[in-house]
C-alpha cells in the first residue's frame, strides 16, 4: 500500500432535501493521521468539500453508500438481487437502484469521474478511485450479527435505542481495530451524542469510511466485490 494514503467514506443523499454525511480519513502506512467529519447540502458544495480537504496527489479511495455503476434504467441490478440471496436472512439486502431512483447519485459519479476519479476495484494501482459499499451488511459481518440494528426506521424512540447499540459495537470494533479513530476527540463525541438525523449521516459515513480503512490497512484480500464493474459492484467486508 501507499505510504500517504486517503478514504473518503459517503453517505450520498439520493434525492435533493437531505445533506450528505462525510468521513475523511488521512492514513500514513497501516496508521490513521487525521480524521474528520462534516454534513455538505448539495452537488456543488460536496465537490468543493472533497477537493478542499483531500490533496491531489495522495492515493484517494471514495467509499460511496450510493450507485456508482448502474446501467438499467428500470429494475434493479443483477448485485442487488445477488445481496438479496447473500445477506436476506440477516435482513442486509440491498434496494433496487436504477438509473431512475439513484439519477443524483449517478450525476455526481460523473462530475467525480470528471474531477479526476475512476470507478475501479484496483486501489491503489489506481490512485484516485471511487466504489460503492454497503454499511448494513458490513455491520453484520464486522460484529457478528444476526440481523441489521434497525435504527433507520421506525419510533423515534426505538431508533435511538437501536443508535445507541450500533454506536457502542463501533466504539468497541475501533478501539480494538483503529484505536487512533476511536480516540479521535470529534468522532468520539460522536459515538456518543443522542440520535438525530444528521448524527445518524455522519455516523453512515463514519460506516463507510471503515470499509475504506479496511482496504487501506489490511489490503484488498480482506473485502469480498460482489457484481462486476459492467453491471454494477459492490464493496463488503469478508
Amino acid at each position: 500500500m501507499p505510504r500517504r494514503w486517503a478514504v473518503a467514506g459517503i453517505d450520498l443523499a439520493w434525492g435533493e432535501r437531505r445533506p450528505d454525511g462525510i468521513c475523511l480519513l488521512q492514513g500514513e502506512a497501516k496508521r490513521v493521521v487525521g480524521v474528520s467529519h462534516a454534513l455538505t447540502h448539495g452537488d456543488d458544495a460536496l465537490l468543493d468539500h472533497l477537493q478542499t480537504h483531500l490533496a491531489p496527489g495522495v492515493r484517494t479511495l471514495l467509499c460511496i453508500d450510493a450507485p456508482v455503476v448502474c446501467p438499467n434504467l428500470r429494475g434493479a441490478r443483477p448485485v442487488d438481487r445477488l445481496t438479496h440471496r447473500i445477506f436476506h436472512r440477516v435482513q442486509a439486502a440491498a434496494h433496487p437502484a436504477n438509473r431512475v431512483l439513484a439519477a443524483r447519485p449517478l450525476r455526481v459519479v460523473r462530475r467525480l469521474q470528471r474531477a479526476g476519479y475512476d470507478i475501479a476495484t484496483d486501489w491503489p494501482a489506481t490512485p484516485r478511485a471511487l466504489i460503492e459499499v454497503y454499511p448494513h451488511p458490513a455491520t453484520v459481518r464486522w460484529f457478528g450479527l444476526d440481523r441489521t440494528i434497525k435504527y433507520k426506521r421506525g419510533p423515534v424512540a426505538a431508533r435511538r435505542r437501536a443508535f445507541a447499540r450500533l454506536r457502542g459495537l463501533m466504539r468497541r470494533w475501533l478501539e480494538n481495530c483503529a484505536p487512533e479513530i476511536a480516540r479521535h476527540g470529534p468522532t468520539a463525541a460522536l459515538l456518543r451524542s443522542r440520535w438525530t438525523k444528521d448524527r445518524e449521516d455522519m455516523t453512515d459515513a463514519l460506516l463507510c469510511a471503515m470499509i475504506g480503512w479496511q482496504w487501506a490497512v489490511r489490503g484488498r484480500r480482506s473485502l469480498e466485490i460482489l457484481g462486476d464493474r459492467r453491471s454494477g459492484f459492490i464493496v463488503v467486508p469478508r
